[in-house]
């Protein structure tokens, strides 16, 4: 079940990026600028794409009833209520470990105190791979380029940086929900300990939408 799910979300992203990739020319002129990408160390050139309403893009090139169609589809038809203004345009409300050896779900609410996941601390087991799935909400307008990175750190030294691109999405009532390549965590005596993570999630306009710390225990065994 899992899979299909995967696979049928796979393919709405590439939709969404494809129809990105068709209005570039219309939404934005194409300029080099040179940005520096401090999550994985490459430098890259990119210019995020004009910002334009659902409404405009539907509107858009109504004398090709193929692409008319496509949009419908990739789309909607229907308008969405008002969202409320003062709500964030992309809201992340949980973030999820996924792993097939844990004994219960691993799951963090991002909806209530975020400060309260300081004082927490996950617990996992030394060498398992796992898989971390991102839910969030699209309210509004098309978000484009959206990314999600970490930073882990142990006793306040940097020990992995994480960056994913997530991708660009519809606004709809429904979460969306990402999966993230699968990752392993270390093994070995020197690698137990607390470690804490920063993770925020941004777009191709820079915006950050939340940032928030965890941590996890990593042990020899699930519960120690």
């Amino acid at each position: 079940m899992l899979g299909l799910d995967v696979c049928e979300f796979g393919g709405q992203v590439l939709e969404l990026l494809w129809l990105t990739m068709c209005y570039r020319g219309l939404l934005a002129d194409k300029k080099d600028l040179r940005i520096e990408d401090e999550e994985d160390e490459r430098n890259l050139n990119y210019v995020a794409p004009l910002q334009k309403s659902l409404e405009e893009i539907r509107q858009l090139d109504q004398d090709d009833q193929s692409l008319v169609k496509y949009k419908r589809t990739l789309l909607g038809t229907e308008t969405l209520p008002a969202a409320d203004p003062t709500v964030a345009r992309v809201q992340v409300t949980r973030l999820t470990l996924q792993c097939d050896e844990a004994p219960e779900p691993i799951t963090m609410d991002l909806t209530e105190d975020l400060s309260a996941l300081k004082e927490k601390s996950l617990s996992l087991k030394e060498g398992v791979t796992y898989r971390l799935k991102i839910h969030f909400k699209v309210n509004r307008e098309i978000v484009a380029g959206l990314r999600y990175h970490h930073v882990s750190s142990r006793k306040g030294i940097t020990v992995d940086k994480v960056s994913h691109m997530v991708g660009s999405y519809c606004p709809k009532e429904e979460e969306h929900e990402f999966l993230c390549p699968a990752d392993q965590v270390p093994a070995g005596v020197m690698s137990r300990g607390r470690y804490t993570v920063k993770s925020h999630l941004t777009d191709d306009d820079k915006n950050t939408f939340l940032e928030w710390e965890w941590n996890f225990d990593l042990n020899k065994d699930w519960k120690e």
